[in-house]
């Protein structure tokens, strides 16, 4: 078992920056690390995933405008967002996952993101 911990998010105005921040419970290192995000009445989707090879993969809606970045020393996985859009609103989760090995598969309690102004 790993407990996710997020933060960073906030209210921030269009055309703007946030970095949010994942912080594991143990080593990361044999996890696939990723961030998702929920928007009221959407599905969950992928904004960004990264291996522990440091391979990365970037969902389609936030891509050019978020880097996934990980820290195996300090068990963290980070997502520096740009130049965000009102439609970027939205609770993001970060996860840490080996669905590919054995299902394992661990969600954060979500951190809330707001474009407005």
């Amino acid at each position: 078992q790993v407990q996710l911990v997020e933060s960073g998010g906030g209210l921030v105005q269009p055309g703007g920056s946030l970095r949010l921040s994942c912080k594991a419970s143990r080593t990361i290192v044999t996890f696939i690390m990723g961030w998702y995000r929920q928007a009221p009445g959407k599905q969950r989707e992928l904004v960004a995933r990264i291996t522990f090879g440091g391979s990365t993969l970037y969902g389609d809606s936030m891509k050019g405008r978020v880097t996934i970045f990980r820290d195996n020393d300090e068990d963290t996985v980070d997502l520096q967002m740009d130049k965000l859009e009102v439609d970027d609103t939205a609770v993001y989760y970060c996860n840490a996952n080996r669905r590919d090995l054995d299902g394992s598969d661990y969600w954060g309690q979500g951190t809330q993101v707001t474009v407005s102004g």
